[in-house]
């Protein structure tokens, strides 16, 4: 569908997907949020700025990064941004041809990665990848609040929580260092219930996304480069691979039968790039 500027930073690490069949992605290095038209091109529309000593004090990664990203149904795009500065952060705002505005900050000392938007109650969870956390931020904004935390979400030598989804009453959130996805339920009360390991043996799981069957689930690995198909009660199944493209597999988005996916091309140094695939019902 589009290939990225790799040289200059267009590192792709989410996807969303717009009503009409575009999409909208966060791009790590460049520190930029990008629509992607029908026909492949690539429109900035918003570049965060570098903190005062450019970025190094960032968690673990010592690069201001843009990564997770969500929409509202008004078109509005949120996203997380992790700069190693508390002025910048956390969950930020754009909405249609506005410019950003940061509407929930994070500590300094957490890499905020992946975003998910419980469309019932309008709620985001933001996984903190070098803290183990998973954050709560209410519709509009305001104070974070830790959601979830422990063992299951934290990290062994680099990131922990990742990719995270409400899904069936649930909240799921992948394990990078783990190589697991975690199914927290949604008690009455909104709090987070006990963590069930729903997946494992998942080298370096990034993003995920289910593809209306149930449970069942597309995670991406992203160090082999590949998309596994996670079915309850039958073995995974690779279902794409290097030699469709994918090069360090970042994010999965289903909208009906087509799948979305990017890739950053981190340490493979390649193309960074967004491919869609037929989802297949049969």
């Amino acid at each position: 569908m589009a290939h990225f500027d790799r040289p200059n930073g267009q590192v792709a690490e989410s996807v969303i997907v717009e009503p009409d069949g575009s999409a909208d992605v966060g791009l790590i290095l460049s520190r930029q949020v990008a629509h992607v038209s029908l026909d492949g091109r690539v429109e900035v529309l918003a570049t965060m700025p570098l903190p005062a000593d450019g970025g190094v004090n960032t968690p673990s990664v010592g690069v201001a990064s843009v990564t997770g990203i969500e929409r509202g149904e008004d078109g509005t795009l949120y996203f997380l941004y992790s700069a190693g500065d508390r002025h910048l952060t956390g969950l930020w705002k754009l909405p249609p041809g506005g410019e950003p505005t940061r509407i929930a900050a994070l500590p300094a000392a957490s890499f905020a990665n992946g975003l998910a938007r419980d469309n019932s109650t309008g709620n985001f969870y933001i996984t903190d990848s070098t803290r183990g956390k998973v954050w709560q931020v209410r519709p509009h904004g305001g104070t974070a609040t830790v959601w979830a935390e422990g063992p299951g979400l934290s990290p062994t030598h680099f990131f922990g929580a990742n990719g995270v989804k409400v899904h069936n009453g649930a909240v799921w959130v992948s394990n990078i260092d783990h190589g697991t996805i975690l199914r927290i339920p949604l008690t009455g009360r909104g709090t987070a219930g006990t963590p069930q390991v729903r997946a494992s043996g998942l080298d370096s799981v990034d993003d995920f996304a289910f593809t209306g069957r149930g449970d069942q689930l597309l995670a991406a690995l992203n160090i082999p480069s590949k998309v596994v198909l996670i079915t309850p009660g039958r073995p995974d199944r690779t279902v794409l691979d290097q030699s469709d493209g994918l090069q360090n597999t970042t994010a999965v988005a289903v909208d009906e039968d087509t799948v979305y996916v990017s890739s950053g091309a981190l340490t493979t140094g390649g193309d960074a790039n967004l491919l869609t695939a037929r989802l297949d019902r049969r």
